[in-house]
């Protein structure tokens, strides 16, 4: 496996990270920058994926560029818990020390009758509390079950602590994409600067 950083990639105006993972399974590529304006390219070959990657931009005012290779064939397993894993690198690298951002994020959203509540913190700690109850197995040809996969994935890489909460919803579609979204705000709102904490780490630690 070869999960690299490109620091020579194109100048970005804010906190920007790329980094490329190839395996013997797949082949990713992220790049994104925190403090863009919500542009997307996903092309990972899932496309319910790509769409919930817009979310994550487009919500999150977050540049993202996402392109991703697999073994499709056999199913989207490998390839969606892959770009989980590459995106949560790329968000930990841009984060660095996470010097004077707010770190905790909080958003709840509705789509429809679905509504979803995200609470996150950058705290340097992965952990992730999931409490999706998905109606059916599969939107489209995603399995919904790779919802939870992606997620596992890339609390574990960008350490980021995730509680998940499903307050209502009966169309698994209007879950998921809630989900993304509210997920997305809470992650703008934690990594926004705090003009109170400029240039320190928000921990009583003095680190995270």
């Amino acid at each position: 496996m070869i999960s690299t950083v490109l620091p020579d990639s194109p100048a970005q105006t804010g906190r920007g990270a790329a980094v490329h993972r190839a395996t013997k399974e797949t082949d990713v590529f992220v790049r994104l920058n925190l403090d863009g304006e919500g542009r997307c390219q996903a092309e990972t070959g899932i496309p319910f994926l790509d769409h919930m990657l817009q979310q994550i931009a487009s919500h999150g005012l977050i540049d993202l560029e996402v392109r991703a290779t697999g073994d499709l064939e056999i199913d989207d397993h490998h390839t969606n818990e892959d770009v989980g894993i590459t995106l949560g690198q790329a968000l930990n690298q841009a984060l660095g020390e996470r010097r004077g951002i707010h770190r905790f994020g909080h958003f709840v959203a509705p789509l429809d009758e679905a509504l979803v509540q995200v609470s996150l913190d950058f705290s340097g700690r992965p952990h992730l509390s999931y409490g999706l109850t998905l109606p059916t197995e599969r939107v489209g040809t995603y399995d919904t079950q790779l919802v939870r996969e992606f997620f596992v994935a890339l609390v574990n890489h960008s350490l980021l602590t995730l509680h998940i909460r499903q307050l209502d919803g009966l169309n698994t579609h209007h879950i998921i994409e809630a989900t993304f979204k509210a997920f997305a705000r809470a992650c703008r709102q934690a990594v926004t600067f705090d003009e109170r904490r400029l240039g320190s780490v928000p921990s009583s630690k003095g680190a995270l």
